[in-house]
């Protein structure tokens, strides 16, 4: 049986040039970098380039880059070690009710800590309005302000230029800006000065880089309390020993997604405007999530479609039996039974948040995976009717 994958939003094949990278840096590498001796300058080194090498390719300074073990890692350091340290505890959190699993996960812990946690809705495709946002912010007088770049599971991208510029315009009184933006990178650009961004979180393996390794990105000068304690590594801000040789093949991984930036999106959003229209046109009742399909407010490579009263986790189940690997949503909470919180924030009942299917498409996505795809979603559907 030829197998499709349609499942990028949660996690990608890695590449060969990284796959090169990792396994050379396996047997090249042996020294702990933090290490005086010629092992550890060695590592140390290789280190350094890694992270020079993601700075350029983010856009940002070396030394606004930081490692951590993913992006879920990245965006509680960010959230957890602002609040402890440059966001006063009693100025609090605004998010919004649509963020991944680790957003509001850390929110929760926060809010058991005693920190003011507020939330501002979406609307019905999904998208905040910064015009709340802002408003929201100034009346709760919040110190820190976390709306992620693009949604994970219908594929919505968020006004974060228009929030970034109209909190720069509260001027002292101005909270952080955080954005999870694990799904941009590599689908959409990154505009960290553009967006105004303080703290940004980021994951290699939504990319065709390694497991265990995310990146954030912190403003030069913004101080953060560390989740992780014992060692200096990363100037302080986490310790434990870098996993050099995987930091390295991240680094790669990167900066390949952003110079293929401009041929990826071209290409995906042909092949999503494809997979839609051919499963839209041969089977009734089928409804598109989020932005409009050609929407620039959208991720080129992601669907999340509903099928009038078949359950979601039916539905992948019966796919995955065919040979099409999809979910129901974010990989972290697929297997829940639970509706989709991102559903239920878009006003859909439980039963529509239980419905949702999302078809994420990747570099290696080829017109005749959608073909495939296409059949194979015909024949689950018309089976579980």
């Amino acid at each position: 049986m030829r197998r499709v994958y349609l499942d990028h939003n949660a996690t990608t094949r890695m590449r060969e040039e990284v796959r090169a990278e990792l396994l050379g840096k396996l047997d090249e590498l042996g020294g702990n970098p933090s290490s005086v001796h010629r092992a550890g300058r060695r590592a140390r080194a290789h280190l350094d380039d890694a992270r020079a090498r993601t700075a350029s390719a983010l856009g940002v300074r070396e030394d606004e880059v930081f490692f951590t073990s993913s992006g879920t890692e990245s965006v509680n350091l960010a959230l957890l070690g602002a609040c402890g340290k440059s966001a006063p505890a009693e100025a609090g959190l605004l998010t919004s009710t649509a963020e991944h699993s680790c957003v509001l996960g850390a929110a929760e812990s926060l809010a058991v800590q005693g920190t003011p946690v507020h939330r501002v809705g979406v609307d019905e495709r999904c998208r905040v309005d910064p015009t709340e946002v802002l408003e929201t912010a100034a009346r709760v007088g919040a110190g820190l302000v976390s709306i992620m770049t693009a949604n994970n599971e219908v594929g919505t991208v968020q006004p974060l230029a228009a929030i970034g510029a109209g909190l720069d315009s509260q001027g002292r009184e101005r909270p952080l800006l955080h954005t999870d933006a694990v799904q941009a990178l590599g689908r959409i650009p990154v505009r960290i000065d553009e967006w105004r961004a303080d703290l940004a979180s980021f994951s290699a393996h939504k990319l065709g880089g390694p497991l265990g390794v995310g990146i954030l990105f912190k403003r030069r000068g913004l101080q953060l309390a560390p989740l992780v304690h014992g060692g200096g590594q990363e100037a302080g801000l986490r310790a434990g020993t870098e996993n050099v040789p995987a930091i390295c093949a991240a680094a790669v991984a990167i900066e390949l997604a952003v110079r293929e930036l401009p041929v990826a999106i071209e290409k995906t959003r042909d092949l999503s405007l494809r997979l839609w229209h051919e499963i839209a046109d041969t089977l009734p009742d089928v409804e598109l999530l989020g932005p409009p399909i050609e929407s620039e407010h959208r991720l080129p490579n992601t669907l999340d479609i509903l099928f009038g009263g078949i359950d979601g986790r039916m539905l992948v189940a019966r796919l995955d039996l065919e040979g099409l690997e999809a979910s129901a949503g974010s990989a972290c909470s697929s297997g829940s039974l639970e509706p989709s919180h991102v559903l239920l924030a878009m006003g859909r009942s439980a039963q529509s948040a239980r419905s949702g299917l999302r078809l994420s498409l990747g570099r290696e996505t080829s017109r005749e995976d959608i073909h495939t795809a296409v059949e194979i979603v015909k024949r689950a559907v018309t089976a579980l009717r």
